[in-house]
């Protein structure tokens, strides 16, 4: 569950003001996507939107709110990133699913807009939390969301959760990595590189 999908400004929009929160939205999704660091600039998405900074910040509160209904509006769309574990599925054969899931889900215009919100946060926690208390909650809420979903996607078999945690925090970083690799141009078999990250999770969730 996100923490700014209903909105932060405290007021309930009408319904021009809608179309403008999902006018910004839309457009703060397609520029953070681009991976240019400039586009983390809420004043220049409202530029690209015709709006003033004013309007934005009646539909959505300060930056902070702001950066945090962005993150929401992605929660709100992002079923490629959703476990559904076959229940007839071996261990091998979940884990493929779920590097098979991030090798699509982090190609995506969302995850893209994501990293690159990221890249200009803060890196330190306490400082991020502190500066953007909204925005940290809804990465820490996209974390332990698919911590647990991980968790309930082996919940049926005899798999220490402890691995599965270490695993769920693991996993995305180096499907990260090959997702990257993929788009340099690289000279390895990424069929080879996902299935011997398959096969190395699987034998140590199964040890």
């Amino acid at each position: 569950m996100t923490t700014s999908a209903a909105g932060s400004a405290g007021h309930r929009p009408n319904r021009r003001g809608s179309e403008t929160r999902q006018k910004v939205l839309s457009a703060a999704l397609d520029a953070l996507a681009t991976g240019d660091p400039t586009a983390v600039s809420a004043n220049h998405i409202a530029k690209q939107v015709g709006v003033t900074w004013g309007a934005v910040k009646y539909q959505f509160g300060d930056v902070d709110d702001f950066w945090a209904a962005v993150l929401g509006y992605m929660a709100e769309r992002r079923g490629q990133l959703e476990l559904r574990p076959d229940p007839e599925a071996g261990l091998e054969a979940r884990v493929g699913q779920i590097v098979d899931l991030l090798w699509l889900g982090l190609d995506t215009p969302d995850v893209r807009a994501m990293n690159t919100l990221r890249g200009a946060l803060p890196r330190e926690r306490d400082e991020l939390e502190r500066a953007f208390p909204k925005t940290a909650a809804e990465l820490a809420a996209w974390q332990s969301g698919w911590i647990e979903s991980c968790q309930q996607a082996f919940a049926d078999l005899d798999v220490d959760p402890v691995r599965v945690r270490e695993m769920a925090a693991m996993i995305p970083g180096a499907m990260q990595g090959l997702t990257d690799e993929r788009h340099l141009g690289t000279y390895s078999d990424m069929d080879d590189a996902k299935r011997g990250l398959r096969n190395a999770i699987a034998a140590y969730l199964s040890a």
